[in-house]
């Protein structure tokens, strides 16, 4: 029986599955579905869980390399938002694009974890190293 880390086991499937530049969305609960892509619906009530939340969990058991975020997110959440998204991911290159360039990128990824986010644009890519 798992005692530490990730618990769900269809999360550490996605994880186990995942090798050097593949990607995984981590999405807000208003994500569009993708049905080309496995999807682990992690989602319960509004914010729970969080993206940052999933991100916080996903960073010891995943070697990411680089993370990509719509740049409508600086444009829609404050100044603290931002800097709390950016402690989240300190020490990792983060890339901000047009968010319909992100959503190109989502057919690609092995796998979407969906949240219960409601902060707007806090959709993450996150790709291996």
């Amino acid at each position: 029986m798992l005692k530490t880390g990730i618990l769900n086991p269809a999360v550490l499937s996605l994880l186990a599955r995942v090798r050097h530049t593949n990607t995984l969305v981590i999405a807000d609960r208003g994500f569009p579905f993708w049905p080309q892509i496995e999807t682990v619906d992690l989602s319960l009530v509004d914010d729970i869980p969080t993206v940052l939340q999933v991100l916080d969990a996903l960073r010891p058991e995943f070697n990411i390399g680089r993370v990509y975020a719509a740049e409508e997110f600086r444009q829609h959440n404050d100044k603290s938002r931002q800097r709390t998204l950016a402690a989240h991911l300190a020490g990792l290159p983060l890339t901000f694009e047009p968010h319909s360039d992100f959503k190109k990128r989502v057919p690609n990824a092995i796998g979407l974890i969906r949240t219960g986010d409601t902060v707007p644009y806090a959709n993450l890519i996150v790709e291996s190293a």
